[in-house]
């Protein structure tokens, strides 16, 4: 696995991890040094390769969830004619085309926590009622307990932007 080590004299005391194209980041303070740095990128890199081989949910687990969510916060009201994992997503953990009815789900959340894929699907689920990011929307989206915290997750982990009054679901 390629490494490559970002050092920000911003950072007081944080060192944290990320998987960008392929590449680990590993986001340190600009005074730490080497040797310090090396049994941390160890800890760290072991904990990203452990996460990345949980096996992905399959797609039977992805229409089950949907299901879940339609019936639990849209009382079944939602049609949908596809609803996929998809491969070549890799801006987006989401995306729905509400005129044809069909949700792809980007294979990056398969390994994550599954309130976090739950988020993902019913943020998807939503967009067929709204297209937009407008209150509508979010009022949808929200009745879904773990929403906080999965947009948390999510921001944590680098997936999404600090300050975007949007989602770039």
């Amino acid at each position: 696995m390629e490494i490559q080590v970002i050092r920000s004299k911003k950072r007081a005391k944080t060192i944290s991890a990320r998987m960008v194209n392929g590449i680990l980041e590993i986001l340190a303070p600009a005074h730490i040094s080497e040797e310090e740095l090396k049994p941390i990128i160890s800890r760290l890199q072991q904990r990203i390769e452990k996460r990345q081989q949980r096996q992905p949910a399959d797609a039977t687990d992805l229409a089950e969830m949907a299901k879940h969510l339609n019936k639990t916060y849209f009382n079944n009201a939602l049609h949908w004619n596809t609803l996929s994992w998809s491969n070549n997503q890799e801006k987006r953990y989401g995306s729905c085309t509400p005129a044809l009815k069909t949700i792809r789900i980007s294979q990056r959340i398969a390994t994550m926590p599954r309130f976090v894929q739950e988020y993902v699907v019913m943020h998807e689920l939503a967009h067929l009622i709204e297209a937009n990011h407008g209150p509508r929307f979010w009022a949808l989206v929200n009745q879904y307990p773990r929403t906080e915290r999965a947009r948390g997750y999510l921001m944590a982990v680098g997936m999404e932007e600090l300050d975007s009054p949007s989602d770039p679901l």
